[in-house]
């Protein structure tokens, strides 16, 4: 019903009917999915998606960061469903510190492997303090969690992992390969062999367009115009590419539309805050202090300068 052109958040928010502005901008609330699963949190949503993910309902576009297809599997569901069994996720706030240890030791029911997903944490949070950067910059937790889930054990493997691509392997990939490589070797863990990580034959024509029209400076609103998209739509590209890890310049155009007193402060926010939520970053900033066209811009110019 979304075309399959969205991520994993907005795709929950609209089937728990979050009727916030990004939903409105694609008339999404009024889709018939709309509020269906109202009756569950965001974390159970999480958990049931990533576990349609393992099981091969659904895969993550290697081309466009964050986006969720149908696979093959996924249609043949729709046009003959079947009963599937999932984990529920325990709530651990109300359970004892000596009941999580016990419970919460390799695998797990959140759809990957939670003691691993932890010391990835742990490891990226090292990582963070040695480069002296906020620890979404090294890698994102849905990266982290897709790492927990797949086993990645080489360069080649990790690179196909939502969200990172070739540089941020070359850059920050060895420790946690490393790590990987040393956990299932010690669980003695068999990564499923029918969960095949797709490899990204060439950049997208769209993408290197982009790339290409950016380094000649030419302004948003007309590469925009000339894709036929809006400029909501054409951040989203511009973060996907930055978040799969290859470097854009946009301080010709920043500088042209953004009032460098405040370009600094957005720069700071990100560069001092545990999240790069732009909800989070227009309510810590201030309602009208900025536009959330400004804080996405500064947010691609940070995570190019210092994550890319």
């Amino acid at each position: 019903e979304t075309d399959e052109r969205f991520g994993l958040n907005h795709l929950i928010d609209v089937v728990r009917g979050a009727s916030n502005k990004y939903v409105q901008s694609y008339k999404h609330h009024k889709l018939p999915v709309f509020g269906k699963g109202k009756e569950k949190d965001a974390d159970f949503w999480k958990s049931i998606f990533r576990q349609i993910l393992i099981h091969g309902y659904l895969d993550k576009n290697i081309e466009n960061y964050g986006v969720l297809n149908i696979t093959a599997k996924g249609t043949e569901f729709l046009k003959k469903p079947h009963t599937i069994e999932l984990c529920v996720d325990h709530v651990y706030e109300n359970i004892s510190a000596e009941d999580e240890e016990k419970e919460g030791s390799v695998g797990g029911g959140a759809g990957f492997d939670e003691l691993l997903f932890k010391l990835l944490k742990d490891l990226r949070k090292k990582e963070a303090d040695r480069e002296d950067l906020p620890p979404y910059v090294i890698f994102q937790d849905p990266s982290l969690q897709e790492m927990a889930t797949t086993y990645p054990q080489s360069a080649e493997e990790l690179a196909n992992v939502s969200g990172v691509g070739a540089g941020k392997v070359k850059k920050y990939g060895a420790p946690f390969i490393n790590l990987i490589k040393k956990y299932v070797e010690e669980n003695e863990i068999e990564t499923a062999a029918d969960f095949v990580l797709k490899t990204s034959g060439s950049k997208s024509k769209n993408k290197i367009h982009i790339i290409q029209m950016v380094d000649k400076r030419i302004f948003l609103d007309e590469i925009a115009e000339e894709l036929g998209i809006t400029l909501y739509d054409l951040l989203e590209e511009l973060e996907h590419i930055t978040y799969s890890g290859t470097k854009l310049n946009l301080n010709y155009y920043i500088e042209e539309s953004i009032d460098l007193e405040k370009e600094e402060e957005i720069y700071d926010y990100f560069l001092n805050t545990d999240t790069d939520d732009i909800r989070e970053a227009m309510k810590e900033l201030g309602d009208g202090y900025c536009t959330e066209e400004e804080v996405r811009l500064i947010r691609i110019k940070f995570m190019s300068e210092l994550a890319n």
